[in-house]
């Protein structure tokens, strides 16, 4: 039985080594041949079929925004405040963002304001004070907090910030703050309970998140067919959304700022060649799980916010006298009631949202990469997570709002988006804009990265872990995709399987929460008699 057992093992660990080196192999060829042939024939005509192929593509995109896409925003979108639709102060308030928001009050009322009291403990915490590498778990506290971090420091930050002022003006910066503040307890929740409810195998090879804790702690409950109807739910949500958003959106945002950089990308086989080079690059990465993906994290993160960071800081000195007035402006905005109500409320909508999509706060993405955290303690993990939103939100996002305005920028007519952001810095920094369309490129591949954790945890738990190299090569394959195909409705449709996720996740850790109280009554209290090492 011993030597039966043993040589199964060996046997599935060498035929998951013979298919991650396959992938290996394919990915440096792909990159290669991206990087060394494609450029070269960029300029080339693809054929004339091209516009026929463009023009079926454009009808189906049309025919799938119509038929999917728009019955499912109708649902996720719908404005609670209906009965003044069409009014004089009409008041857009998406159900999603509702749902979201509620939660987040709601947990941090329930745990005591834990984002203010632990904020600390969780900065100590990450930065290894106290570690014990006999912890179980595949990476360390620092690690688990940069990959859930490189999924959400992103675009949301340098367009995200600027769509938020240019919808609901300088006051909707203030309202993402606030937003962040209370997503930080959300954060802290479902972060906790990927911690309590994840698996570990004989390789320590961890899987958690909230297909995991859907589906054992709402049958601890009782309900076990609904835990599991809300984990598969979640996991069929997360795999559509890393594919469409975590890949094709991100392959094809980073093409676009370098294309206008760089003319040899340019063209039909220019996107290809990207494409291509780009799927090998991130293979490279994702063939070596989580532990890899947490080291490059590990890197990326800090680096890429020191540099946008510091860039920012430069804006601000220049603009220093400016300051002062700015902030002002935004507070008295983000509460002028001159508008009427609607102009208040129209502010808080829009900031709301805009730091929902940027921080992720109730989705439970973060809680898949934070549940391989190595510790022994579940609440531990989520006082790190909870760091999440302050550092995407109330520092990166805040910031970028602050240099829009400050800037003047978003009183330039038709600026939006990353335009806007990159007319901010130019007026201090001229050459920004190429580092900028760097920094995109490099969110981007931080962001494909740890979605392509999230989407294979999700595969894995449905269809086991053996199948994972089938959702490596389908993540690798959309990405080229997402940069030659111009599928509008297809990424919608992504962005919305991701807001999808917020549904099952955050129904679930409302019928968990007096779990999470139990645990953090129970650590808190060890934590201040001081019986934990570290201080």
């Amino acid at each position: 039985m011993v030597g039966g057992a043993g040589s199964g093992t060996f046997g599935r660990q060498a035929r998951l080594f013979a298919a991650n080196t396959r992938i290996a192999v394919w990915a440096c060829a792909v990159a290669a041949l991206g990087f060394g042939i494609f450029p070269r024939i960029a300029h080339a005509d693809l054929g004339r079929h091209a516009a026929g192929v463009e023009s079926v593509l454009a009808q189906l995109d049309a025919a799938f925004g119509s038929w999917v896409v728009a019955p499912i925003a109708s649902v996720l979108f719908v404005d609670i405040v209906f009965w003044d639709n069409g009014g004089e102060s009409d008041i857009r308030l998406p159900f999603i963002v509702l749902w979201l928001i509620s939660g987040a009050v709601f947990f941090t009322f329930r745990f005591s304001f834990v984002n203010l009291r632990a904020f600390w403990h969780g900065i100590m915490v990450t930065t290894g004070r106290y570690d014990d590498p006999d912890d179980p778990g595949e990476v360390s506290h620092f690690q688990a907090l940069s990959s859930a971090l490189s999924a959400t420091v992103g675009l949301g930050n340098i367009a995200g910030v600027a769509v938020a002022v240019g919808l609901g003006g300088p006051g909707a910066v203030v309202w993402m703050v606030v937003a962040a503040f209370f997503g930080m307890s959300s954060k802290f929740t479902e972060c906790t309970l990927g911690q309590l409810y994840r698996v570990v195998d004989d390789h320590g090879r961890v899987s958690g998140g909230p297909m995991r804790y859907l589906q054992s702690g709402l049958a601890e409950r009782g309900a076990p067919q609904l835990g599991r109807v809300l984990a598969v739910a979640f996991a069929v949500l997360c795999i559509g959304g890393s594919i469409g958003a975590g890949s094709m959106f991100q392959a094809n945002q980073s093409y676009a700022q370098l294309a206008d950089n760089l003319s040899f990308l340019q063209g039909g086989l220019g996107a290809l060649g990207y494409g291509v080079a780009l799927a090998g690059l991130v293979g490279l990465v994702i063939i070596g799980g989580i532990r890899r993906i947490g080291t490059v994290a590990g890197f990326l993160v800090p680096v890429m916010c020191v540099v946008y960071l510091a860039a920012g800081i430069s804006v601000l000195i220049f603009h220093a006298e400016d300051m002062g007035p700015a902030l002002s402006h935004m507070f008295a905005l983000a509460f002028d009631w001159s508008a009427g109500v609607g102009g208040v409320v129209g502010a808080v909508v829009v900031g709301f949202q805009r730091a929902v999509f940027s921080n992720e706060a109730g989705i439970g993405s973060a809680s898949i990469a934070h549940s391989a955290a190595a510790t022994n303690e579940p609440v531990r993990e989520g006082v790190v997570a909870l760091l999440e939103p302050f550092i995407d939100t109330v520092v990166v996002c805040s910031m970028t709002g602050l240099i829009v305005v400050v800037s003047g920028a978003y009183k330039e007519p038709g600026l939006e988006g990353v335009a806007m952001t990159s007319k901010a810095f130019e007026s201090v920094l001229p050459w920004f804009p190429a580092v900028l369309s760097f920094a995109v490129f490099m969110f981007a591949f931080s962001t494909m990265i740890s979605w392509s954790y999230y989407g294979e945890r999700c595969w894995a738990f449905l269809f086991g872990d053996t199948r994972s190299v089938v959702y490596r090569y389908l993540f690798l394959g959309f990405m080229v995709l997402g940069t030659v195909l111009k599928l509008g409705s297809v990424i919608d449709f992504a962005d919305l399987m991701i807001l999808g996720m917020a549904f099952p996740n955050m129904l679930g850790m409302v019928l968990l929460s007096g779990k999470v109280r139990e645990e953090l009554t129970s650590y808190w209290a060890k934590y201040k008699s001081g019986a934990m090492n570290g201080g």
